[in-house]
């Protein structure tokens, strides 16, 4: 009987040893993955010596001689520590998600190629002077000498993914992520399509109650557009062009801003006659889509000598200069404008030769490329880009208007089973002011990197182009400055024509001159406050001032109102204020809808013992959004029941659901929506009222919530539904890889609160917080100080030991002073390369 007893220990030792070497490897690859961070460097590129000094909070605080050297450093420390995230976003940019994701990644391809994003940025750098391209070339140096100075194994992502090593960073990849950033703020075209496919069932009176313009302003549009497109037979017969308005959730998400609901941010300035220091502050939160690592990343650049300039704040890896920031001068801060920047042209093919369409001047050829999209797993997937004079034929590249066979989710429609599509003899392109040519954006970071003074901001956003922003921007009080702020709508606006019926709310026929463009509002046009009364200027995505067409810059899109109301009230009601009373504002839950709706709600009858405990907990609730609170959770729950109970024959779960139904279902709860009896069920026999469904929408969602939690009404609280999700983009789609890249955490606040949370899109947590404030700053312009926090580890590797917990400073609302003179934890030296 030995021998079984000898197999038993030599299996245990093999074990144990092969336990113990892979317990090695993994310890070497951790460590050998890790980028160098201390020491001294030879790198090809430089002109002389930088430093990166990395707090303990792994911030760079580059110190350098020339702007060239701190661009170079820059990059080299973006590729260093967001080397995947740069990696992968730059394969969306291109259109080559699905080399990596198999046919799943079809349809952003698709969108992104039709789109042109690589030629859009190729022009950028074409059209860019030659001192801002040099300092782009010298930011792009420093992300390949990053690349040639590994000795190292990569991240991790790249060898659970199979992804191979980045090839090198080229200006184009740069400046395609610029033109992401501007495609994923500006989404006005998706109101344009959501109209359009809603024409095929609705009533213009109908579809104006279901996409009412949040600022209260009527509607632009004047001419029936309904019925001239049922006269002009723009859809395809006995097609479910219904659905198609419902699966809009389903457009292309983008992964790096996080495209589709919930975007916004907040940012407000206080003039020194309203602080305490005498001197300005300025707070910016940009709400974007959440994730690990965050879309932005820390830095501080200080070039020395008399034309040199300290600036810190976030940057985005991928492109040069900070991007939200302050210098010892200024300080800035961007909101989104919601501006309409985008139309939709419907073009008419030529009966006999559908390679032309119709120009007011007659039938004109289309444009067209051919593209190879790689799929994983499968063939090449061969697409024939089009393009019109207004811009790329998007129809060809969206499902929800193609015919199935050309769909790579061929299938039925869970609905109808039918997939919308226009008729044979139309195509829908897209004018996108983003893609104009003459850009000089990178410019205008250059310029507000190194202003002096308000005027120099002023001038820099004369050359902000490809995305439009509320920019709200303070100087220094001092000899030869008065400590103004401001604010400006800055970036390139679309100037329509006054005899434009359509006026750019609704795809518009592309054959009528009238529809065209007239040009772009100059920057003496864009609206602007300088130097208030009241002392201070807050925007948050709302409409600021009402201005008629065509010098109007908003759409139907703009924010409701709340975000913007709240800051104003806190801000007007404390004389003087300091960074501390900054961040509690940032940091505020409180929701002014709930004002609105708690009173319409409360119409609600419940019979059952749990359904009365919540309403009467609602009905003595002042709308604040705590994590720990059970009323928010109860509040959210009743108001997408009852969305969906109101909505739900009309438009389908998809969009019934959605939180941006809010103002529609506000209206018809006041009675103020009369073209169609929204309360009754058109799917039951029985004709239901609103009281009804307030009542049987309550006693659902408690009952619903109760199976869910586990819980009863009390015992409830928002934060345990309500975390934020910070995803990793693409490793929380591995389950088994989820917990190790992936970070939860339990927060208060909703779409609707200055601490933002937006939530609504997650398939199975309706209640998971997807878009919020990616990072938060103060700058005092009393000093160099001020205060900031971020949603995520500065390193994009999970394997790196940072010393603090970013996330969960970020979750309990915690700050870290600015610093420009750290306690350096991690020094490199970059010596330049011997020549």
């Amino acid at each position: 009987m030995a021998w079984p007893r000898r197999l038993a220990i030599g299996l245990g030792l093999g074990a144990a040893l092969l336990l113990v070497t892979l317990a090695v490897a993994l310890l070497w690859y951790r460590q050998a993955s890790l980028p160098t961070q201390d020491g001294t460097l030879r790198v090809a590129g430089l002109q002389l010596p930088v430093e990166i000094l990395r707090d303990e909070a792994g911030v760079p605080h580059i110190l350098a001689a020339t702007e060239g050297d701190a661009l170079f450093a820059l990059g080299f420390a973006h590729a260093q520590d967001r080397l995947w995230q740069m990696d992968f976003n730059r394969r969306i940019a291109q259109g080559r998600l699905s080399e990596l994701a198999g046919p799943a990644g079809l349809d952003v391809d698709r969108y992104l190629r039709t789109l042109g994003v690589l030629q859009v940025a190729q022009r950028m750098v074409d059209d860019m002077d030659a001192e801002t391209r040099a300092q782009l070339q010298a930011y792009v140096a420093g992300i390949n000498a990053a690349l040639q100075s590994r000795t190292g194994p990569l991240p991790p992502e790249f060898l659970l993914t199979r992804t191979p090593a980045p090839a090198p960073w080229t200006e184009q990849d740069s400046m395609a992520w610029g033109v992401m950033m501007a495609l994923d703020l500006g989404q006005t075209w998706r109101d344009e399509l959501a109209r359009m496919l809603l024409a095929a069932r609705f009533t213009k009176a109908e579809i104006e109650e279901l996409r009412p313009d949040a600022s209260g302003a009527p509607p632009l549009v004047t001419v029936d557009y309904v019925d001239l497109y049922r006269v002009m037979g723009l859809f395809a017969p006995q097609t479910a062009l219904l659905d198609g308005a419902t699966r809009l959730a389903e457009l292309p998400s983008l992964g790096g801003f996080g495209l589709g609901g919930g975007l916004g941010s907040n940012n407000w300035v206080v003039a020194g006659g309203r602080t305490q220091s005498g001197q300005p502050l300025l707070a910016n939160d940009p709400h974007l889509g959440l994730a690990t690592p965050a879309v932005v990343y820390m830095a501080s650049l200080h070039v020395r000598g008399a034309q040199g300039f300290k600036v810190f704040g976030a940057t985005l890896p991928g492109l040069p200069y900070v991007l939200f920031g302050r210098n010892a001068h200024v300080a800035w801060g961007f909101t989104n404008v919601e501006a309409d920047a985008e139309d939709l042209y419907i073009e008419r093919l030529r009966p006999d030769d559908r390679t032309q369409y119709q120009t007011p001047d007659g039938w004109a050829a289309f444009a067209t490329r051919e593209e190879v999209i790689r799929v994983k797993g499968t063939d090449d997937v061969r697409l024939t880009v089009r393009a019109t004079r207004h811009g790329p034929v998007v129809s060809d590249a969206l499902s929800q208007l193609r015919p199935p066979a050309s769909s790579p989710r061929n299938g039925k429609d869970k609905t109808t089973g039918q997939r919308p599509q226009l008729a044979g003899q139309y195509v829908l392109a897209m004018r996108w002011a983003a893609a104009e040519p003459g850009d000089s954006t990178l410019r205008a970071f250059r310029g507000l990197n190194r202003a002096r003074s308000a005027a120099d901001v002023e001038a820099a956003l004369r050359d902000f182009t490809s995305i439009r922003q509320n920019v709200v921007f303070a100087e220094a009080a001092s000899a030869g400055r008065s400590g103004r702020i401001g604010w400006i709508a800055a970036g390139r606006m679309p100037l329509r024509k006054v005899d434009s019926a359509f006026r750019g709310q609704v795809p518009a026929p592309g054959w009528d001159a009238a529809n065209d463009w007239a040009g772009f509002l100059s920057f003496e046009q864009l609206p602007r406050i300088i130097d208030p009364p009241e002392g201070f200027i807050a925007t948050a995505n709302a409409k600021l001032i009402d201005r008629p067409y065509p010098l109007h810059v908003g759409s139907t899109t703009f924010a409701p109102p709340y975000r913007m109301q709240r800051i104003r009230e806190l801000l007007a009601a404390q004389d003087e204020h300091d960074v501390a009373s900054m961040q509690r504002i940032q940091l505020d839950q409180r929701n002014l809808s709930v004002q609105t709706y708690l009173p319409l709600l409360a119409r609600a009858q419940p019979s059952t013992n749990a359904a009365k405990i919540a309403l009467g907990r609602l009905q003595q609730w002042d709308g604040t959004m705590r994590a720990t609170a059970p009323e928010p959770l109860l509040y959210h729950a009743w108001l997408r029941e009852l969305r969906k109970r109101i909505f739900e024959d009309d438009l389908g779960a998809p969009l019934a659901a959605r939180g941006d139904m809010v103002i529609a279902t506000a209206a018809v709860l006041q009675g103020r929506s009369t073209a169609r009896d929204w309360c009754d069920d058109r799917s039951t026999r029985r004709r239901e009222s609103c009281e009804e469904l307030l009542t049987e929408s309550l006693e659902l969602a408690v009952k619903d919530l109760a199976e869910s939690t586990g819980k009863d009404v009390l015992s409830m609280n928002w934060g345990d539904q309500h975390p934020a999700v910070l995803e990793h983009r693409p490793l929380s789609n591995m389950p088994v890889l989820r917990g190790w890249f992936e970070r939860r955490v339990p927060v208060g606040g909703d779409a609707d609160t200055v601490n933002v949370a937006a939530f609504g899109r997650k398939p199975g947590a309706p209640f998971a917080a997807e878009h919020g404030p990616v990072m938060r700053v103060i700058y005092d312009l009393a000093g160099e100080g001020g205060a900031w926090t971020i949603s995520s580890a500065q390193s994009g590797s999970p394997l790196d030991d940072v010393d603090v917990d970013l996330v969960r400073e970020w979750a309990q609302g915690q700050y870290r002073a600015i610093e420009y003179a750290p306690k350096a934890r991690r020094q490199l030296v970059l010596q330049p390369a011997a020549r």
